[in-house]
């Protein structure tokens, strides 16, 4: 069941992130549930071996290019689902980076509710 609220929270975090951006089009919530699942598939086999495999790189920028990591990640997923549309590296990376500040509100709204 804790999968399933937390794939529902993604979803919800993916729409709101979305919807704050213009350059990232959602167009329905079936669609944002698809991101949330393939975005954690992508993130689960294929985000730890570019990390491993860009680690030289990442120690030279002290962590930032994880946030590069993170745009190229959502870029692929924009290529896989369709009806998710990022319009560029930019938006991608803005998006990485509001979708991680929603989903901690939400996260301590749901930490806070289940108290």
């Amino acid at each position: 069941m804790n999968i399933f609220v937390s794939w529902i929270v993604m979803a919800i975090a993916i729409v709101l992130s979305a919807y704050v951006l213009p350059g990232v089009t959602v167009s329905g919530f079936i669609t944002a549930l698809m991101v949330a699942l393939v975005l954690g598939l992508v993130n689960a086999f294929i985000r730890p071996l570019v990390l491993v495999l860009t680690l030289p790189i990442n120690i030279l920028t002290l962590g930032l290019f994880t946030l590069v990591i993170n745009a190229l990640m959502i870029m692929l997923v924009s290529y896989i689902v369709p009806g998710f549309k990022v319009d560029g590296f930019w938006y991608a990376l803005l998006f990485s980076i509001v979708l991680a500040l929603v989903l901690y509100v939400l996260h301590m709204v749901e930490a806070s509710l289940s108290n």
